[in-house]
């Protein structure tokens, strides 16, 4: 009987914290919305391009735009100081054990920020393909990054956070012909998960189709 009642109380628990932390998500969208600021959260794994992808975004809109970035990791502000040097300011989160960043890491954040200064602010997720889909944060647009060097396998693998998004950026494909991925077919696996997911197959490298997705953001 004990056993039964513990169930119960662990799912409880679970579904708690999921509601706080979507109460507080939408309390952020309102907070940013207010101040007319566009919001993006940026989610992929170690090494999908996610900064070097964010490089070249700061660096073309920080020209006109007053352009804030959140990076999230587990330590270390490497890839924030990466992205400052192309005209954003940013802010360090790191979150020790945790996988992602939440709701509660956004809030505490935007309190210290002059929001009335600020025109983007981007999110860099901490490095994980899993965690992320468990927090929103609050943001107008989620996008996923994914890499030709994981695999053709990588998006029906991680279906909920496809289904979480808004587009889907599918680096590297300067080295389809190294190797031999099936783009095709990671865009067929992409659009059967979530129909009205916008897909961009780009090269932060070479800069292959960077201008669709600084179209695709509408900022």
């Amino acid at each position: 009987m004990s056993e039964q009642r513990k169930i119960p109380r662990i799912l409880e628990m679970n579904e708690d914290l999921t509601r706080d932390n979507n109460e507080l998500a939408e309390r952020n969208h309102k907070i940013l919305t207010s101040h007319k600021i566009k919001t993006f959260d940026i989610v992929g794994a170690i090494g999908a391009g996610k900064t070097a992808i964010l490089e070249k975004i700061v660096e073309h809109f920080s020209k006109e735009k007053k352009v804030y970035v959140i990076c999230g990791d587990i330590t270390t502000r490497i890839d924030a100081d990466r992205i400052e040097q192309h005209g954003a300011n940013t802010i360090q989160i790191n979150t020790g054990r945790e996988c992602a960043l939440n709701a509660y890491h956004i809030h505490k954040v935007i309190q210290s920020l002059p929001l009335d200064e600020i025109d983007v602010l981007f999110v860099e997720n901490v490095g994980n393909l899993i965690c992320p889909s468990d927090f929103i944060l609050g943001v107008d647009m989620r996008i996923l990054v994914v890499s030709i060097t994981e695999g053709e396998h990588v998006i029906i693998k991680h279906p909920l956070l496809v289904k979480m998004s808004e587009i889907l950026i599918i680096n590297k494909i300067d080295l389809m012909g190294i190797l031999g991925t099936d783009l095709k077919r990671m865009i067929e696996d992409a659009k059967q998960i979530n129909p009205n997911i916008k897909v961009i197959p780009m090269s932060a490298k070479t800069d292959d189709n960077l201008d669709l997705l600084l179209k695709n953001l509408q900022i």
